[in-house]
């Protein structure tokens, strides 16, 4: 019975590697010197475990923008593809000024 069990959960994963869930994060453009790249902080809102204290954490993607359309200010949704160069695997989606 055990291994069946185990057997139904790797054809899950399977399943799941042929179907991956793209992430997408919302943030604002911070730079947009590079050509068709920009680079895009997202704040999280994070509590800590023990304390339960909230606090902020700043993380900045670099990402894909195929018509140079984004300037610095601007709101936009971006979602992981594959890598384009050495750090830049996400892609602008939407721009929500």
């Amino acid at each position: 019975m055990e291994k069946n069990k185990k057997n139904l959960s790797v054809q899950t994963e399977e399943k799941n590697s042929k179907n991956p869930i793209l992430v997408k994060k919302m943030g604002s453009v911070v730079s947009d010197k590079n050509n068709k790249t920009v680079v895009v902080e997202v704040v999280d809102m994070k509590t800590h475990p023990v304390y339960k204290k909230k606090y902020r954490k700043t993380s900045r993607y670099k990402a894909h923008d195929e018509k140079n359309s984004c300037k610095v200010g601007d709101r936009v949704i971006i979602s992981q593809c594959r890598p384009i160069s050495k750090e830049k695997t996400w892609k602008v989606i939407e721009i929500k000024k």
